[in-house]
């Protein structure tokens, strides 16, 4: 019996370690949306997109959103953690806001570490570039993408430089997934 509790306790103390020696940047599933995985070899950081992207709008508390300036910080800290040795990129949104979209797509692409993204549910819009930055992607046989032209809401000029500027775009956004 007596040994049975000293296993439970040194059980106890190696996950409380576990726990410690997890970067603490990184926060919890419940706070940041990401969590850490180690099986012994190696050590992979997942990280989800789920909802709205989103970027330079808040949008209502009624939607479920990733919000870009969590996304790229954290992005920026697996690059440079010797701890972590992959990214699993969990995606089921329905696109949001281009600029901050491109943003985390970009930066996923540039990174020299393995990055896999994997789109469950859906990877819309704005997510199809970021699904696709990964050095791998899978999409589950009954998850769904979906691309459309670029479009705003709000306010807009009718003028020729607005139109041009959605081209352009829509044109950095073709090429990305492109290549």
């Amino acid at each position: 019996m007596k040994k049975v509790n000293s296993e439970t306790e040194t059980e106890k103390e190696n996950t409380n370690e576990n726990a410690d020696s997890q970067p603490s940047s990184h926060g919890t599933i419940a706070e940041s949306g990401s969590i850490i995985s180690d099986n012994g070899k190696y050590t992979i950081q997942c990280m989800t997109i789920i909802g709205q992207i989103e970027g330079h709008y808040i949008l209502s508390e009624q939607n479920k959103t990733t919000k870009y300036e969590h996304i790229i910080p954290m992005l920026a800290a697996f690059e440079q953690s010797s701890d972590i040795d992959g990214l699993l990129m969990i995606l089921n949104t329905v696109g949001g806001d281009v600029e901050a979209g491109l943003a985390i797509a970009e930066l996923m692409a540039g990174m020299k570490k393995p990055v896999v993204s994997l789109v469950l549910g859906g990877g819309h819009s704005i997510g199809v570039p970021i699904a696709v930055a990964a050095k791998r992607s899978f999409i589950a046989r009954s998850a769904t993408m979906t691309i459309h032209p670029v479009r705003m809401n709000g306010l807009m000029l009718g003028v020729p430089q607005a139109f041009e500027y959605f081209q352009r775009m829509q044109q950095r956004i073709t090429r990305f997934v492109i290549k």
